[in-house]
């Protein structure tokens, strides 16, 4: 019986080592399962990108937040009052009764003026590095008596010795110090924050800084209500501010190279970079903003008109390496497809489990990427990963295919198929185009070979 079963093994064995069908079958099979490992260095690219994450947060929070700085705002308190219907149950007689409300008014500034000298150094912990930042700021401006004609309250019911000025910041533990002045009087600061409000994961908050009331001498508004606060204060990630006076100036210095200015607003000056740092200038009007000076009841949530400047240091290893890694069924198949190709136009034969290993070693280049560019930049990482995979493809087909001149062409594929993918990965606007034409050259590549296959043999 067991002679009759070694005729039959070796029938399939000739089959499998003869056709064409088979071998195409084995390469497509393999290329699937190696897409399990590939799978798991894209997990792992994310946890790091997700520890990175942590680590950078964790320094942050120790330091000092963003900084996102709104007001100052003028809040005065008014009376209102409504009546109510009330019934007397023991002689069921109807009277109405006037009820006395509180509520308080929000007025900015007829004028907004913001200039901050920005301090940044690098923080490390262990493989990871952030931007934090000491700022310097003064912020002035003025207030015009306020006008409660929109919503018709007596100059009787506003209580003027109530008066406070108010401004929000997204970041007090960060504050070392302080000041504010109301035509040269001084006035303390107290934090007035809500810590106990629950808020969506990663949204701004903004907690309020108030001073004591406003002398009633200064709020005559016989002339303008001048400010002046001076701010020192510790942050990090970005800086922002909310234009809220009808006229708004800022200017944002600082020696940081790589700045990145986003908003609502862009400073209006050209000559914003220099080889020193920057110098980055705005002018905001009333006009430019869809939003009024006065507001009642509430302070409206005005965040997303904000503008100002990045200090977070560009990393994104992880994230070409995780583009790397979608284009590594590509680099199988077609690390599959030369083989398979120098296999059935040269009759040598290559066993699955040397396809497998060869699999394998294309797959250690995203390990290799990933590990190596945490500790240097990625071209570097890039090129020592490349030149390793490719190195040893290129040593160990040599043991396989005995010519020479096949471990050459293999060597030379594998450089051109990863200096491909590279340049795609640096593109952005131009990375589908780019990466068709390389696409559509290698289909007509491989059919112009193919061209001398034998496809009845299979």
């Amino acid at each position: 019986m067991e002679d009759s079963q070694k005729p039959q093994q070796n029938k399939f064995g000739n089959w499998f080592k003869s056709s064409i069908t088979a071998r195409m079958l084995m390469v497509g099979f393999l290329t699937f399962v190696l897409l399990i490992p590939l799978f798991f260095i894209q997990d792992l690219i994310r946890e790091r990108s997700h520890r990175q994450t942590e680590v950078i947060d964790e320094i942050n929070e120790q330091w000092g937040s963003e900084v996102l700085i709104y007001g100052p705002i003028l809040k005065v308190p008014y009376k209102t009052y409504k009546q109510k219907t009330v019934t007397d149950k023991k002689t069921n007689q109807v009277y109405t009764e006037t009820i006395e409300e509180i509520r308080n008014a929000y007025f900015f500034s007829e004028n907004l003026n913001i200039s901050t000298n920005i301090n940044p150094e690098t923080k490390k912990r262990g493989i990871y590095t952030t931007a934090v930042y000491n700022s310097n700021m003064n912020i002035s401006g003025a207030f015009l008596k306020p006008s409660f004609s929109d919503i018709e309250i007596n100059e009787k019911d506003i209580i003027w010795n109530k008066a406070k000025i108010i401004i929000q910041s997204s970041n007090v533990k960060g504050v070392n110090e302080a000041n504010l002045q109301l035509n040269n009087a001084a006035y303390p600061l107290t934090s007035k924050y809500n810590s106990k409000k629950t808020y969506k994961y990663n949204e701004v908050v903004l907690h309020t800084l108030e001073s004591k009331h406003i002398k009633a001498e200064q709020l005559n508004f016989k002339k303008p209500l001048i400010f002046n606060i001076d701010f020192n204060i510790k942050g990090s990630k970005q800086i922002r501010f909310i234009p809220t006076g009808k006229h708004t100036e800022a200017q944002i210095k600082s020696d940081w190279k790589t700045a990145n200015f986003f908003g609502e607003f862009l400073p209006y000056n050209q000559d914003k970079i220099t080889d020193e740092g920057f110098n980055a200038k705005w002018k905001i009007l009333d006009l430019n903003r869809p939003f009024s000076q006065e507001h009642f009841n509430n302070i409206p949530d005005l965040k997303e008109f904000a503008f100002g400047v990045n200090f977070m240091i560009p990393v994104d290893e992880y994230q070409k390496s995780e583009r790397s890694t979608k284009y590594g069924f590509l680099v199988i198949g077609l690390t599959f497809l030369v083989f398979f190709l120098i296999q059935t136009l040269s009759k040598i034969n290559i066993h699955p489990f040397q396809y497998l290993m060869i699999g394998l070693a294309l797959t250690m280049f995203y390990t290799l990427l990933v590990s190596i560019s945490e500790h240097s930049n990625f071209l570097k990482a890039y090129l020592i990963s490349g030149v390793s995979v490719i190195s040893l493809i290129t040593l160990y087909s040599k043991s396989i295919l005995k010519i020479i001149k096949f471990p050459i062409f293999i060597g030379l594929s594998l450089t051109a198929l990863y200096t491909f993918i590279y340049v795609i990965i640096q593109l952005e606007n131009y990375a589908l185009l780019v990466g068709s034409i390389g696409l559509f050259l290698i289909l007509a590549i491989v059919m112009f070979i193919s061209r001398k296959i034998d496809w009845n043999n299979g």
